[in-house]
């Protein structure tokens, strides 16, 4: 199994290699866990980012299965699609490939990394499934023939999580088996959605029915023709506290009165069939019963939700940098200008250098994140989530634009992935909230963390406070 540079530093004396579990704000602040200087709450047991013992073979075998099973297929299934006729739809043969390998994973329990501690998934840590993750980052079908797609990961650990017995049969059962797939309608276009309490679609009780009006758009997904199932983020209660205002809702596709406006182009692409698609809700009528976990807590919903989500983006955005490397140094070495590979020319050898030290860095933060939500629980670490978010798309971003360089006109053609590859990571400053909110959480917690007094935040864990 390879060995990533740092990745497995050994415990301060002491310590146990037990990953522990989730400790209140309490536990946190009697232990006097909190480091010195940061703002980042942290635990004894988050020095030691190891893998599982349990979880090693997992990787062992993700890495084998991807070898043997994904790659191969990945070039026939894009150009079994370029020529398709039904553009919002499949070529004969290209779900025949993915379904294939899928009931391969299946079969040799590959299935549902991303729910840790959870019966319905393989139970790991978050920690354990950054590693399986930024495996498949590396390859573009990866995540879906395990079952490990956005946003299907974050819809099915919401249904998991906060699901009725009902709910869980209708939606969450077809997700598991990767029999459909689902979106997560949020964003809107006319208020600056970033700041979920603009949320403005709105959804009324009209006797056992929500009837929902609004419009959302860049909804990850909902091209797809087997997408049959939306968690919808609506405004029930405009009059009430801030927080307590939105709720989320379960709306089937296929529902009279929701409309495809049409799909968002992301650099000139609508990435059909998946889309990211413009929607218009109209008297959209769904049973009373299909709120999640009750009226007002859409934003707890969201704890469960987006911060997960928000590092799985950034775990595979890990193995994306790591392929970029790859395809980068392969290109230095294998052609040659003004006498020299071009990885000898100019700075391109800093370039590589600082490209592998970047994705080390990246990592460490990533691995440091998700062991924060293993130890402290996805709320409580908002802050190194938020870091984390902050950090990785935008320098992801750049180890991508230099492979591109090294290319040249190359590298920005359909001729290799990295286009495709940078716009993914783009995208990724913005989706899940964009960089400065991100930052915002971070600093906001650092200044509270210089301006507030030991014994006050001791007392309230104000420098912990929601996004």
């Amino acid at each position: 199994m390879r060995r990533y540079l740092g990745i497995e530093p050994a415990p301060p004396p002491g310590l146990s290699l037990d990953s522990g579990t989730p400790r209140d704000f309490g536990d946190i602040h009697s232990t006097g866990a909190v480091m010195p200087g940061t703002a980042l709450p942290s635990t004894d047991a988050m020095f030691n980012l190891a893998m599982s013992e349990k979880a090693r073979p997992l990787l062992d075998q993700v890495v084998a299965f991807i070898a043997k099973h994904v790659e191969p297929i990945t070039d026939e299934f894009f150009r079994l699609g370029r020529n398709r006729a039904d553009h919002w739809g499949w070529a004969p043969g290209q779900l025949e490939l993915l379904d294939d390998a899928k009931a391969s994973a299946k079969e040799q329990g590959l299935w549902n990394f991303f729910l840790p501690d959870a019966g319905t998934g393989e139970g790991l840590s978050n920690l354990d499934y950054a590693y399986i993750a930024a495996e498949l980052g590396k390859n573009p079908l990866a995540s879906e023939c395990l079952n490990c797609s956005a946003p299907d990961t974050g819809n099915m650990e919401v249904l998991e999580r906060v699901g009725t017995p009902q709910q869980k049969e209708r939606w969450l059962k077809p997700l598991l088996n990767g029999e459909i797939r689902s979106a997560y309608a949020m964003t809107e276009p006319d208020v600056a959605s970033s700041d979920a309490k603009n949320i403005r679609a709105e959804a009324l009780l009209d006797g056992e029915e929500w009837v929902i009006n609004g419009e959302k758009y860049y909804i990850s997904g909902a091209g797809d023709p087997r997408c049959k199932i939306m968690i919808t983020m609506v405004q029930t209660s405009p009059d009430g506290p801030p927080h307590r205002r939105q709720s989320q809702i379960l709306v089937p596709t296929d529902t009279e009165g929701v409309e495809i406006v049409g799909p968002m182009h992301v650099f000139g692409h609508d990435d059909a069939p998946h889309g990211h698609m413009h929607l218009r809700l109209t008297n959209v009528r769904v049973p009373k019963d299909n709120v999640l976990l009750g009226i007002g807590r859409g934003f707890e919903i969201s704890q469960v939700r987006l911060g997960p989500g928000r590092i799985h983006h950034c775990m595979r955005s890990i193995g994306a940098a790591e392929r970029a490397l790859d395809l980068m140094v392969e290109r230095g070495l294998s052609r040659e200008a003004f006498g020299k590979p071009i990885a000898h020319l100019g700075k391109n050898m800093e370039v590589i250098s600082r490209a592998r030290i970047d994705i080390e860095a990246m990592r460490m933060m990533v691995l440091k994140g998700a062991k924060a939500m293993d130890e402290l629980g996805n709320a409580e670490a908002r802050v190194w989530v938020s870091a984390v978010k902050a950090m990785v798309p935008e320098r992801v971003c750049t180890i991508i634009d230099q492979a591109m360089q090294i290319h040249g006109a190359t590298g920005i053609s359909q001729w290799t992935p990295l286009a495709g590859m940078y716009t993914a990571q783009r995208t990724l400053r913005l989706a899940d909230g964009p960089d400065e909110v991100h930052h915002y959480v971070v600093g906001r917690a650092e200044l509270a963390n210089h301006t507030t007094s030991e014994s006050d935040r001791v007392g309230d864990g104000r420098i912990f406070s929601g996004a």
